[in-house]
């Protein structure tokens, strides 16, 4: 099992803007260094909910 990653706001928040902007997840994922792309749906799936504070 690999180490846990805790990422910084602005760079979850930096993420889902280049989301919705339609930049394609691995090159967020690669800009960002963003090992886990199921980790990048969770994100979404809070902002598009309105559970910012879980960011």
């Amino acid at each position: 099992m690999g180490t846990r990653v805790s990422y910084p706001v602005e760079v979850k928040m930096k993420a889902i803007e280049m989301r919705l902007a339609k930049v394609p997840v691995k090159e967020v994922m690669e800009e960002l260094n963003i090992r886990n792309k199921t980790q990048l749906k969770t994100w979404m799936r809070w902002y598009r909910n309105g559970e910012i504070h879980r960011l």
